[in-house]
């Protein structure tokens, strides 16, 4: 069994547990963790920041210090030919200001090969029916299951609490403005570290997400941001929990989800939000839900199997 050397420049404390690692894995090669110096495949994640590589130097000189570190790299490098690398993100960025040989991220509509869309929730989805085991969920408290999202959300929410939970570590906007316009139509309880100062981290919360979003009607559960093809674990975790997802997201995301099967603010933007009431209020318009699955399609790991494949011919 061959081994490839990958080595982590910014990337989140769990990478090691991702899907990509395991991917790997799958394909018959073993892991060994390395020093950027020693590695086949070197990884950008969206923690990383050339600008913070240098923040010790003064802006005159920073140029400078950087070309000549591009210069010894070569030398200092225990490889004869430069690694491989790849910008692989959790965040909603873009590669563009890092050019690196390949790129993994949540946009559609890019063309090239060496580009895999691979949208973050599927880290923590349950693959095991494709031979990919591994991966953990441990926030929210179990995998995601693909069977209980092609499943209808089914009516549980309509008999809790008509509320919402919200589970974050800020309000900055647009979370505040959603926050404020879900309360003025229904109790919205805050769960995370910005409403207990006492939690730490994600990693420290004390709850289990799961355990929480089952005692609620709804889960406001708004994206961070804005950009097509950027859709996280917050729709599907909220669905499988069995509770009305609310979110803010773009239009595109008909390309993982079904909309049907979720409310969207993004669209009420422009009157203030101000229809949401009146459809919280509707046990007509809720009900509509209740036949919705979140998935019309089973997604696959087929592709990103052909992807990784190709870049370890390349790196090896």
């Amino acid at each position: 069994m061959k081994t490839i050397k990958i080595a982590l420049l910014g990337c989140q404390r769990d990478y090691h547990t991702g899907v990509l690692p395991l991917l790997i894995q799958q394909l018959g090669y073993s892991l060994a963790w390395v020093k950027p110096q020693q590695c086949d495949i070197l990884i950008y994640g969206a923690f990383f920041s050339p600008r913070k590589a240098h923040a010790w130097v003064p802006k005159p000189l920073r140029p400078m210090v950087s070309k000549m570190q591009a210069s010894l790299e070569p030398l200092i490098s225990a490889r004869s030919t430069p690694p491989i690398s790849l910008f692989h993100t959790c965040e909603n960025k873009r590669p563009y200001a890092l050019p690196t040989d390949f790129s993994i991220t949540f946009d559609l509509g890019i063309t090239s090969s060496d580009h895999l869309r691979l949208p973050y929730w599927y880290d923590v989805v349950d693959w095991s029916h494709e031979g990919i085991t591994g991966n953990t969920n441990p926030r929210y408290g179990e995998l995601l299951s693909l069977t209980r999202l092609k499943q209808n959300l089914g009516d549980a929410f309509l008999k809790r609490q008509r509320a919402a939970c919200m589970i974050t570590s800020h309000l900055q906007e647009p979370r505040k403005s959603l926050f404020a316009a879900v309360s003025r139509s229904i109790p919205v309880e805050g769960l995370g570290s910005h409403f207990d100062r006492s939690i730490k981290n994600h990693h420290q919360s004390h709850f289990v997400k799961i355990d929480e979003l089952q005692k609620y009607a709804f889960n406001l559960c708004p994206e961070n941001s804005l950009y097509p093809g950027y859709y996280t674990e917050k729709i599907p975790e909220a669905f499988q929990a069995g509770a009305l997802p609310i979110t803010w997201t773009d239009s595109n995301v008909c390309a993982d989800f079904n909309p049907a099967a979720f409310i969207n603010l993004e669209p009420m933007a422009y009157e203030n939000y101000a229809p949401l009431a009146e459809l919280l209020d509707s046990t007509e318009y809720l009900s509509q839900f209740c036949d919705q699955p979140l998935l019309l399609n089973t997604p696959t790991l087929e592709h990103a199997k052909q992807f990784i494949a190709e870049m370890i011919k390349r790196a090896l």
